[in-house]
């Protein structure tokens, strides 16, 4: 199995598109399968050339791409040296190309009018995708931001596909000018772009939301929609209290540097897997706070609640992100999910992400290649990053989502 990467910067679209091109070809030994093409948002007016100039040099293969704020990719650096570099809000161009023999490749495009409702059975959605769920499928999925329904299209994929990995992100380049999804021969403003891998292919994955927790685990003992109105001990309904007043009662006990992160970056994290015991970095699913009622002492959150989930209040922080994101790349590289060797990457990272939070550029690719230092790397910086936590596919913020393939067998 093959995968490489190439990334340009050159000003002009059609020598960028020639330069990832011929140099992605010639790093391969054998005919391309598949392509993922990311570009910057420098580029926007130009995004209807794209796939036309892409498809002269690559006329047959899969091939999905998307906008973006920023790009991730490899970059030539003199002699035969190769760095994953990137490109935040200035002009880039990443393609990728794997060769994937014994891998069934099948790139898909859902309309708005084309999802299927959540009522609908999952016949429904193998249907409007064309993928069979009995070839075990792993996903790559690039959709419109301002979409509304795509927490509803992640659930439904999640019911027609239980077992499917399935990472991406958000486009985030060109949104005044649309056009910013790329599926095949079609160049597209809205909806969900993807691809389904099946066959000798295993997508790994890791979801780096960023945050610490503090304080203690609480149980959630009273909540209705989004709002959670009372919290207790891990199930000892005596104790249940109003969150805002715990809250309140945790900050006061914060060091002065935490109190001060509280006041911009507090977040709520909720178990997803409810057989977890002991509850480590990946088990909770982080979602903003989204208002508060003083009087009744609720809280908001970006999510659904029900009595009985477990929650833990987090801040987000520099040092944090780092943290954590290292965290779950040690343990993939010195606890790997299986015997074979993971040959290629792709890395969903949020805008809120990259220079402007670390104020030092190539910050997670850097840490990425300290733990995986020979396994080609490309992406782009999301509006939204897609990926599991707990079993289930979700929408996130601030994360750095990684897929990581190897072979099957």
């Amino acid at each position: 199995m093959e995968w490489v990467n190439s990334l340009s910067t050159r000003p002009s679209l059609e020598a960028a598109i020639a330069d990832v091109v011929d140099t992605a070809l010639a790093a391969l030994t054998n005919p391309p399968d598949v392509g993922l093409v990311f570009i910057s948002s420098a580029f926007a007016s130009d995004y209807p050339r794209v796939l036309p100039l892409l498809r002269e040099r690559l006329p047959d293969i899969p091939l999905i791409g998307c906008g973006g704020g920023g790009v991730i990719g490899n970059r030539q650096t003199g002699g035969e040296s190769i760095k994953t570099v990137e490109i935040e809000g200035d002009i880039g161009l990443s393609l990728t190309l794997a060769h994937l023999p014994a891998v069934k490749i099948q790139e898909f495009y859902l309309s708005l009018e084309d999802l299927p409702d959540l009522d609908s059975p999952p016949d429904r959605w193998v249907e409007e995708l064309g993928v069979n769920p009995g070839d075990d499928p792993q996903f790559i999925i690039l959709a419109d931001p301002l979409m509304t329904g795509i927490t509803d299209c992640l659930q439904g994929l999640d019911y027609a596909y239980p077992s499917a990995p399935k990472v991406g992100g958000l486009s985030s380049g060109a949104l005044a000018n649309g056009s910013s999804l790329f599926c095949g021969d079609r160049t597209v403003s809205e909806g969900v772009v993807g691809l389904a891998l099946s066959g000798n292919i295993q997508l790994d994955t890791i979801v780096a939301q960023g945050c610490r927790p503090i304080g203690k685990p609480y149980r959630v003992a009273s909540g209705e929609r989004n709002i959670i109105l009372a919290l207790d001990d891990l199930g000892q309904t005596e104790t249940a209290r109003p969150p805002l007043e715990l809250l309140r009662e945790l900050i006061t006990e914060l060091s002065q540097g935490d109190r001060e992160l509280a006041q911009q970056s507090l977040f709520i994290g909720v178990v997803r897997d409810e057989f977890t015991q002991q509850l480590q970095a990946g088990d909770f699913l982080i979602r903003n706070l989204v208002g508060v009622d003083p009087q009744a002492g609720a809280i908001a959150i970006g999510d659904r609640v029900r009595p009985g989930q477990r929650v833990q209040f987090h801040l987000r922080d520099a040092q944090t992100s780092a943290d954590d994101l290292e965290t779950l790349l040690q343990r993939y590289a010195q606890s790997p999910p299986g015997p074979s060797q993971p040959f290629g990457a792709v890395m969903f990272a949020c805008l809120g992400r990259g220079r402007g939070l670390y104020g030092q550029p190539n910050f997670d690719s850097q840490l990425f290649h300290r733990y995986l230092p020979h396994l080609p790397l490309s992406g782009f910086f999301c509006n939204g990053e897609i990926g599991p936590v707990g079993g289930s596919t979700f929408l996130h913020g601030y994360t750095s989502v990684l897929g990581i393939c190897r072979p099957r067998y």
